[in-house]
């Protein structure tokens, strides 16, 4: 009975092991998230609209017409603004800080909502990457390196059809789930 046991214990820790190497094999083979090459920040600066996301718990009192309002400071940090309409009809609002990491044109930021005090803290910053934006600054993507998030942004509540799904398109290459994303509802 005892060395059944222990061969029990050897065989789950086994199992286990073999899980572990197979699973970081599987994220190894998985291509990495790539921000745009530039950003100009002055010209990113205005309101988005949220098309799309992957659910979170941070949002999960939004019932829709979400919007993200960003203003450049003389400090060169970047007010950020996020507001969303609740299912009751009132309206949350979450102000932040975001910060570029990077040259002047750099796509990678990190974004806090957390008082200015903690600050100092690195785990009261998130990754905020700019990983899909067109020409004309109309339509982006924002996500962070795990893929744990993702939000599909536009200057106007509504996206034509094509751009969305070409849009959708590149994200899918760069490993994103879309079955995960959830459509915002504008109204």
């Amino acid at each position: 009975m005892r060395f059944r046991s222990r061969h029990a214990i050897l065989l789950l820790g086994l199992a286990a092991a073999s899980a572990a190497v197979l699973a970081a094999g599987q994220a190894r083979r998985q291509p990495g998230v790539t921000p745009v090459p530039a950003i100009d920040v002055p010209r990113y600066m205005g309101t988005w609209y949220e098309i799309a996301k992957y659910p979170n718990r941070f949002q999960k009192q939004c019932a829709g017409a979400t919007t993200a309002s960003y203003r450049l400071r003389p400090d060169k940090t970047v007010e950020v603004v996020n507001r969303c309409r609740r299912a009751d009809g009132r309206f949350d609002d979450a102000t932040g800080t975001a910060r570029q990491i990077g040259g002047p044109d750099s796509p990678v930021l990190e974004v806090r909502f957390a008082p200015a005090w903690l600050s100092f803290l690195p785990q009261v910053w998130g990754d905020y990457w700019v990983i899909d934006l067109d020409p004309d600054y109309q339509l982006a993507a924002v996500s962070e390196p795990s893929r744990k998030y993702l939000w599909i942004l536009s200057r106007t509540p509504s996206v034509p059809r094509e751009a969305y799904a070409a849009l959708l398109a590149r994200l899918e290459r760069q490993g994103f789930d879309l079955a995960k994303l959830q459509v915002t509802p504008q109204e």
